[in-house]
């Protein structure tokens, strides 16, 4: 007879599933919050409850809308973990959750999908991995959308209509007026400095210099600020000074983008709103004085080379002081150049000795920077490469699970000093005391978990940046003049260390230093 062999079961153990989770709040109330924290519970407790499941973090947003996911620095965060396969699966409470744009909803399912990482929603009960999941989503994300775009329209009627009829109220009066609870009224002390403004300018004085004397006078600016070109300009050109003010100068489109109103939309100007500062024959002068020096320099108002003529502007940083570099023209009897000046140093010679830079050389320099990364990228870019994406996120990921395991202690921790103050066990001296320390603490907890994100969050994007620098290097050919368009992609600032030495510091993470010929 035969013999029989019985083979024992596979005790071999499945692969286990790294599985993250998301969620959100819409509002950054004290309510909301709470839900946040009952949220990151649950799904620690549910992941951790599946045998063949690794806890893999959580990522959440908390008062961030759900329309617009470039402002979501959570859900930003998973995807980038999700690409740089730190995931296998993804689990969040409901599709409104995850995503109000339908077409954000399905692009993100879908590059997930392309990586093999599936996403389940809880409330709908859909797993993205079935066949017929993608119409689902279709259907919930956009009665999701529908209603945010539904609450927004009856916001804009109703802010229309306040704009129509002159009652809307101002959100924030500018420098020279303050909010009495009904209307904007003068603030005589920060009044006077705008006429003194105005003043300056009439009689010849540009905005740098404006800015400057400011300063040196100590006078502060909105918020405690020091006063800057951009901060004079604005008050110059701002009709809210001469008592009149025009609503909705910025718009949101339909996929919640703000834009500045260049005639896209109505715009409605109300005359004599309050209590003038400076006159209209004043006004209307400076505005005179505004065009025609925008006239000699050949520049726009509102363009975009308006706000930055140079590509260097504001990119040269004084590595003695820290200020930024002002482009001059430089004339030595017939021969003129462009030089980078430290304004520091224009100001006061004994405060920085940084002198200045000729433009020429510092392009110069950024196309041997180039050209070395082009030559030597295998013993450069490479091995920098493979160290960061060495460097792991996984400490972050627990340190953040401790801080969410400890905010949901100090939440019942607050529930039980509730419980003892309603029944009267405990008076409310001691009660605000420790309430108040809970509180704090909570507070300190949800700061680290938002520092420990944007880490994360960096250095994931330093990988990203180094592929693309990377990417370039390897197919490209040696620079043989100064190329705007690849500065302005792959680097961050140029520091000046020396008047003959500066740094590129690339948005990959690294500073490569070049000397000036």
């Amino acid at each position: 007879m035969p013999k029989v062999t019985k083979i024992s079961e596979n005790t071999k153990q499945k692969k286990q599933l790294r599985v993250a989770a998301y969620c959100r709040v819409s509002t950054d109330s004290d309510a909301q919050l709470e839900s946040l924290e009952t949220q990151m519970a649950h799904y620690e407790k549910y992941i951790n409850d599946h045998s063949d499941w690794t806890y893999a973090g959580l990522y959440y947003d908390e008062g961030i809308s759900g329309v617009k996911m470039t402002k979501r620095e959570g859900l930003l965060q998973l995807l980038a973990d999700c690409e740089a396969r730190k995931i296998d699966f993804v689990v969040t409470k409901s599709i409104s959750r995850f995503s109000r744009n339908t077409a954000d909803c399905l692009e993100m399912v879908r590059k997930l999908l392309d990586l093999n990482i599936p996403i389940y929603f809880e409330k709908e009960n859909i797993n993205t991995s079935a066949m017929d999941s993608e119409l689902y989503i279709t259907l919930y994300s956009s009665l999701a959308e529908d209603e945010s775009h539904s609450n927004s329209m009856n916001v804009k009627w109703s802010t229309q209509k306040r704009f129509q009829n002159g009652t809307y109220k101002l959100s924030s009066p500018p420098y020279g007026y303050r909010w009495n609870g009904e209307e904007m009224v003068v603030d005589t002390e920060q009044a006077d400095v705008v006429k003194m403004i105005f003043a300056e300018t009439l009689s010849g004085s540009g905005t740098y210099s404006i800015a400057k004397k400011l300063n040196e006078l100590g006078v502060p600016a909105t918020k405690g600020q020091r006063w800057s070109e951009s901060s004079i300009q604005g008050i110059l050109v701002n009709e809210k000074y001469v008592g009149d003010v025009t609503f909705q100068k910025t718009y949101t489109d339909d996929r919640f983008t703000r834009h500045a109103n260049r005639g896209e939309r109505d715009q409605y100007m109300m005359l004599d709103h309050h209590e003038p500062i400076v006159s209209r024959e004043d006004f209307d002068a400076v505005a005179v004085i505004i065009t025609q020096r925008s006239a000699e320099k050949r520049i726009e108002k509102g363009s975009d080379k308006y706000q930055n003529r140079y590509v260097f502007s504001s990119k040269i940083i004084c590595g003695e002081c820290g200020n930024t570099l002002k482009r001059r023209i430089h004339r030595n009897g017939d021969c003129c150049y462009v030089a980078w000046c430290c304004k520091t140093h224009l100001a006061d010679t004994q405060k920085c000795s940084m002198q200045y830079l000729r433009d020429d050389r510092i392009q110069l320099a950024f196309a041997t920077m180039m050209n070395k990364l082009i030559f030597a990228h295998r013993w450069v870019l490479r091995p920098y490469l493979t160290e960061l994406r060495k460097t792991t996120t996984d400490y972050g990921l627990r340190r953040i699970s401790e801080l969410q395991h400890l905010l949901f202690k100090n939440t019942e921790q607050r529930e039980t000093l509730s419980g003892l103050r309603t029944q009267g066990y405990i008076d409310h001296i001691i009660f605000n005391k420790e309430n108040n320390a809970l509180m704090t603490q909570a507070q300190e907890y949800r700061e680290e978990i938002t520092m420990l994100n944007r880490t994360m969050t960096g250095d994931t994007s330093k990988v990203n940046e180094t592929m693309a620098l990377l990417k370039y290097v390897e197919n490209a050919e040696m620079l043989t003049v100064f190329d705007e368009e690849l500065f302005v992609k792959f680097v961050n600032r140029i520091i000046v260390f020396k008047r003959n030495e500066i740094g590129f510091e690339l948005k990959c993470g690294l500073t490569l230093r070049e000397r000036l010929d």
